[in-house]
């Protein structure tokens, strides 16, 4: 519904996504809302210390409910992690503890990572306890939320980042420069 209503759509991800399926999300947007200005963008990747991934054996924490609900297979920290040259992704099984074990029972295609499958009291404690279990080098983490903020890691760890970069025109600026003008907003 909200693709109908919109002004403005933001193909996004333009980077890791394949011609076809942004050929594919262009003609949807056409059919459902035709009048819709498109902006284009990418979200490259950036970590806060590239040297504790590269050559490392890293175990990557990823936001959970992409993985499960989502059905994604990876997220922005294993990007990261493959990008910036990790030696290895360290697979969590062995350490987990608590509901993280029983995620990994219900939805058992995670994958070699670990996903912060909330931020309760009991999800921060065995997310914690798992990760500082893990036999790795460094910790990627992958979360909208800095883990740090909330848990003890007690392992070398990088946050992955990631910001809209807008490719060509019509961009934002200039979509709500003409918005604002044409509403009389100055």
């Amino acid at each position: 519904m909200t693709l109908r209503l919109a002004d403005v759509v933001v193909i996004n991800k333009m980077d890791s996504a394949g011609p076809e399926a942004i050929q594919t999300v262009r003609q949807n947007i056409a059919k459902v809302n035709p009048k819709a200005i498109v902006v284009d963008g990418a979200s490259p990747i950036k970590v806060d210390d590239m040297s504790l991934i590269k050559g490392k054996r890293v175990l990557v924490v990823e936001d959970g409910p992409t993985l499960t609900h989502g059905e994604m297979k990876i997220g922005a920290g294993t990007v990261a992690a493959q990008k910036f040259g990790a030696a290895q992704l360290v697979d969590p099984r062995p350490f987990l503890v608590g509901k993280l074990a029983e995620t990994f029972s219900i939805y058992p295609n995670i994958g070699t990572l670990l996903p912060a499958m909330g931020y309760g009291e009991q999800q921060l404690k065995d997310l914690e306890t798992t990760i500082n279990n893990t036999d790795c080098d460094a910790v990627v983490i992958g979360t909208p939320i800095d883990l740090n903020r909330i848990i003890k890691i007690n392992k070398p760890n990088t946050r992955v980042y990631y910001d809209l970069q807008e490719i060509g025109f019509p961009n934002l600026d200039q979509v709500l420069s003409e918005f604002v003008e044409k509403h009389n907003l100055i």
